[in-house]
């Protein structure tokens, strides 16, 4: 009898410790009843980033000045992504840029909204209503961790969310902690280090549900072993019962 005992706690004990609970693993639970509100989203630059700034007019020779490579075709350039890389701004330790004709601009810390309206009241001394594109060339995070792909993330925008970033690094492993990812942030030599839980909904609210360049995501793993809805071990859980069962029988026989 002690050994149907054994046996029984035996596999109680191997299906508790090969599962979790279904709400650490799915994502975005909870109230998903909110105001569709649009996220005014808006990165501030920071040193090293690379801006790409095209300036165009209804009179393109009056815009020519103003950009870099002006051999370009300005229209062109504004649809290829390859000839975009030409047309950067390397933000310096001191946070500023040397734009052509205006001269030394200090960027660091505005928004790209602000420094489109900074750009378009200098210009409107030289262009009748300017025309500016600004991007961050080199938006980048780095995703270490429990996810199926790890590494450095490179975006062509700068709109970008932690699920964006997850989703470039394959999702997360079925052992990766989903309620408590860490976010360090750098900005201006502070740095910061904030915990995220993507298994509630309003997680979109959230001040991380967008990335910041240069941010690092660290995924931890859990201690636990996979949700019961997760099955690459069954076979494994079934071979360690069925090897206990037969040593059981041998025994008791």
């Amino acid at each position: 009898m002690k050994y149907n005992y054994l046996c029984i706690s035996i596999i109680v004990i191997l299906l508790f410790s090969s599962c979790v609970s279904k709400e650490k693993m799915v994502y975005l639970q909870g109230n998903q009843d909110f105001n569709n509100k649009s996220t005014n989203y808006d990165p501030l630059i920071q040193r090293d980033d690379r801006l790409s700034i095209i300036v165009s007019a209804l009179e393109p020779e009056t815009a020519k000045p103003f950009n870099l490579y002006q051999n370009n075709n300005i229209s062109n350039t504004s649809n290829n992504s390859s000839n975009n890389s030409q047309n950067t701004y390397l933000v310096d330790v001191d946070g500023k840029i040397d734009f052509p004709v205006i001269g030394t601009l200090a960027v660091e810390g505005f928004s790209i909204n602000e420094l489109k309206t900074m750009l378009k009241e200098k210009l409107s001394i030289y262009i009748k209503n300017p025309v500016i594109n600004i991007t961050i060339q080199n938006f980048k995070v780095t995703v270490l961790g429990d996810v199926n792909s790890p590494g450095i993330k490179t975006f062509n925008n700068h709109r970008v969310t932690l699920l964006d970033v997850l989703g470039a690094s394959g999702d997360l492993s079925i052992f990766g902690k989903r309620n408590n990812i860490l976010i360090v942030r750098d900005y201006q030599g502070i740095k910061s280090f904030n915990r995220v839980d993507i298994t509630k909904a309003d997680f979109v609210n959230s001040p991380f549900y967008y990335l910041d360049q240069n941010d690092v995501v660290y995924v931890e793993q859990r201690k636990a072993k996979m949700d019961s809805s997760a099955l690459p071990n069954l076979p494994l859980i079934f071979s360690v019962l069925s090897f206990v069962t037969t040593i059981v029988f041998l025994v008791t026989k």
